[in-house]
């Protein structure tokens, strides 16, 4: 699937929800299917800076594709990263690059978070794209 058609998909599960707090119960059911990070990878290099909780994002490149792994010690927070792992995993330096990340104010889920979290949330985008334009200028 495109970067485009994994976050139509995503807009179409979270508008099933009726309410927030429906949407958030979601977020935290998809922290628990977050492919986690290697415990060595649990460094300050790899902590996103900007967030309230501690977020750890690793990537690693396999066959031209950009792979992520990630965890954080605060439960909605590792639902929002999982968002973004989902959308943005194993995919090129270039797609992810020239994707737009629209789908997140479509689902209202920067609205929806404090200004810390919502802080956090672009920090973490930031640090995707940093990846994959760090992969892109190696090859």
């Amino acid at each position: 699937m495109t970067i485009k058609e994994i976050q139509e998909e995503i807009v179409d599960e979270f508008s099933m929800f009726d309410d927030w707090m429906q949407r958030y119960e979601y977020i935290i059911e998809l922290g628990k299917s977050l492919p986690l990070i290697d415990e060595e990878y649990k460094t300050d290099e790899n902590i996103i800076k900007g967030c309230q909780s501690k977020v750890w994002v690793h990537a690693e490149e396999k066959e031209g594709n950009v792979v992520f792994t990630a965890d954080s010690d605060a439960i909605l927070t590792k639902g929002i990263i999982a968002i973004l792992i989902r959308v943005f995993s194993d995919k090129k330096p270039n797609e992810i690059l020239e994707a737009d990340t629209d789908f997140i104010d479509e689902i209202g889920l920067k609205e929806h978070l404090s200004p810390t979290r919502a802080n956090g949330l672009v920090s973490m985008i930031k640090q995707i794209k940093l990846y994959a334009l760090a992969f892109q200028s190696k090859n």
